[in-house]
């Protein structure tokens, strides 16, 4: 298990804040399949949260099921993130996460995102007055109780709410490839402010999301906080194995998974499961919680349940409008996981599938291609292996 502050979590896997995709509904499904420490909302502007915003609130949305959770916050004042913050301790939040990671242009060019990883005087300042904001406002035992979720231990008395950051490992690759990275004298840093525990997206701003991982540079955050927080490995997490990998080689205390999740969610059940067969799913001490007992790979009806699950919920949560328009761009994302496998490097096109989900103009058309793909139809052909179309 992993703790933050004094904030026990139940696994050490967290839910990164996926910018676009991290909605109430994908954090529900995840949740539902297990596996879940911690789930992270999509970056929050504090303009749009203090303004009321219809996005900002959309985006912030959580509900009792939705715990324990983290509430990201990005930006460059220190005021507005602090007043950002107290918003959303008003508001459910578990955790709050600074991004000092984002390598969006929209972000950096208004100082934000990891844009902070060239200016640390600030980011210090921005720590530091979201620190004294979170400590005016403390939580006592009831409050705390509710959003830690069934399960957790109950704390006797007030606290405030803990403050995390979501680092890189530097903005530009010549710097890290030349040892001047500027994340383990942040993460240093940010211990000595109050912050409780660091995530280290183990690329550069320069990287974005290009090449792979490098984990030795999350190795070098471990080794300079020198156990005083926990650090959290993050980048290139796929499978269960990946994660394993993450811990052994940089010595982290709990993984971060994103993008790997977009496709299976199920990611978090089946990797806890794994961690505990191994020996790493409780580095940072605590009573251990009973392992996810490992499970077969979802059944393509479980994973078409899924799809629909999640459809439905995004219009439970927001409306059809929204529901219609994020299937459109998630579909692909969760047919990888259903194509069959027909030998020779060949794997079964569902395109047909695809395309009938994107084309729909109801809920009902979305829920009548997910019926007729049970069925067995909406499939035809064959396409390559990634691996086999790229040679």
């Amino acid at each position: 298990m992993l703790r933050l502050g004094h904030v026990q979590l139940q696994t050490n896997l967290l839910l990164a804040p996926i910018a676009g995709y991290c909605d109430l509904a994908f954090r529900t499904i995840c949740r539902e399949w297990g596996g879940v420490g911690l789930a992270c909302t999509d970056l929050l502007s504090p303009q749009g949260l203090l303004r009321g915003t219809a996005t900002s609130l959309d985006l912030a949305k959580t509900n009792d099921f939705d715990k324990p959770v983290g509430m990201q916050l990005y930006g460059s004042d220190p005021e507005i993130m602090a007043q950002g913050a107290r918003w959303a301790v008003e508001h459910g939040a578990t955790i709050i996460d600074i991004n000092m990671g984002c390598p969006v242009d929209k972000v950096t060019k208004k100082d934000g995102g990891s844009k902070l990883l060239t200016d640390l005087p600030r980011t210090a300042r921005i720590v530091e007055r979201v620190v004294r904001e979170l400590e005016k406002c403390p939580l006592d035992a009831a409050a705390w109780a509710a959003r830690l979720g069934p399960g957790a231990p109950v704390r006797a008395s007030a606290a405030p709410v803990p403050l995390t950051c979501k680092i890189r490992l530097c903005w530009h690759t010549a710097d890290y490839d030349a040892g001047l990275a500027c994340s383990p004298h942040l993460a240093r840093a940010l211990a000595d402010a109050g912050v409780v525990g660091v995530t280290v997206h183990g690329r550069t701003t320069e990287d974005k999301f290009a090449g792979h991982v490098r984990l030795e540079g999350i190795a070098r955050v471990v080794e300079a906080v020198g156990g005083r927080i926990p650090v959290i490995g993050n980048g290139d997490v796929r499978t269960p194995l990946d994660a394993e990998r993450m811990i052994r080689v940089t010595g982290c205390d709990g993984v971060m998974i994103g993008r790997g999740a977009l496709a299976r969610p199920w990611v978090f059940r089946d990797t806890w499961a794994h961690l505990c067969e191994v020996g790493l799913g409780s580095r940072t001490g605590g009573t251990p919680v009973p392992p996810i007992p490992r499970a077969a790979e979802p059944t393509e009806a479980e994973k078409l349940a899924t799809i629909r699950r999640f459809f439905d919920l995004m219009r439970a949560y927001r409306d059809d409008r929204y529901a219609l328009f994020q299937i459109n761009r998630r579909v692909s994302w969760f047919a990888k996981t259903l194509q069959r496998d027909l030998g020779n490097g060949k794997l079964e096109s569902i395109k047909p599938f695809k395309e009938a989900v994107r084309n729909a103009k109801t809920p009902a058309e979305v829920h009548e291609a997910l019926d007729r793909f049970a069925a067995g139809e909406l499939r035809g052909g064959w396409e390559a292996h990634p691996e086999e179309a790229a040679v």
